[in-house]
This record gives C-alpha cells, structure tokens and sequence, in this order.
C-alpha cells in the first residue's frame, strides 16, 4: 500500500455567520504542494466554512486518484463528527456531512486528525486570503483541484 497524501483543511468566518472562506492544501507523500487554494464563500457560519473547505479538499484529492489520504483539521466538532464521535445534531450540517461523507467514499482510505490551529497555518492563511480578496486564491479551482468546473453549493 502506498504512503498517504496529506489535506489541510480550514474554513472561518468573521462573525458567525459572516463573511467566510475555505483553505485547503493537498499534499504528496513526499510533502510537495499538489494543489492549495482557498475559496471565498460568501456569509456563513464558521462551522460551515469547516465543512465546505473539507468537501473541497476531499474532491481534490479524490480527482488526484487519491488512495490513501490524511485529513489534518483544527476543527475539532468536524473532525469528531467525520469520526463518528459526536452525531451531527444541527439540520444546516448534516447535508454538509453527508456531502463530505460522499466525497470520501471516493478515496479508499481517510484518516480524520484534529490538530492545533498553528500546525495548520497554511491552509488557515488560504482562507483568510480569499476572505480578504472576496474571491478564489491559489491554484486550486473550485470545486477540485484538477480543474474541475462549477460550485460546492447546489
């Protein structure tokens, strides 16, 4: 089985809800960038710019022919939630969840790490540039990283 390539995922808002951002980065076994981007998402809460920057990513790393993939996120609720540890209560998440369960199915194998919010600058710092720009940044196209056409809501 080969190594697993890594996906920093963050989402925030600047009010909960306000305006928001998604940042993800995926990485090779070997640590190179394959894609990074963050996306602005309009006004939304914080917990679904977690969720939208996971989907994002797990659809960028399935159109990569991910096989094994290593999910390092600071938000604890999505993380435990994606792990089958807290149910997902609120009615506007559980579509988020099941589209991020979807996306998964896509890739053989995910792993769901919640790490500290500076080990996962960069994709924060993503999310943060598209909220400041109100637009995509980076290479990644929405909604995954091999230039796939359209959008994450619908």
């Amino acid at each position: 089985m080969s190594s697993a390539f890594t996906l920093h995922t963050d989402g925030g808002s600047r009010g909960n809800p306000g305006p928001a951002g998604a940042g993800i980065v995926l990485t090779d076994p070997t640590g190179i960038i394959t894609c990074e981007g963050g996306r602005y998402l309009g006004e939304v809460t914080n917990n679904v710019a977690e969720y939208e920057a996971l989907i994002w990513g797990l659809e960028s790393a399935a159109s990569h022919g991910v096989q094994r993939l290593t999910v390092k996120a600071d938000s604890e609720l999505v993380v435990k939630q994606m792990k089958g540890l807290y149910r997902v209560k609120h009615p506007g998440l559980k579509p988020l969840y099941e589209r991020a369960r979807a996306a998964a199915a896509k890739i053989g194998s995910v792993e769901y790490v919640h790490v500290r919010r500076e080990l996962n600058k960069e994709a924060d710092d993503l999310a943060n540039r598209a909220m400041d720009a109100q637009a995509t940044v980076g290479d990644a196209v929405w909604p995954a990283c091999d230039g796939g056409q359209g959008t994450l809501f619908g």
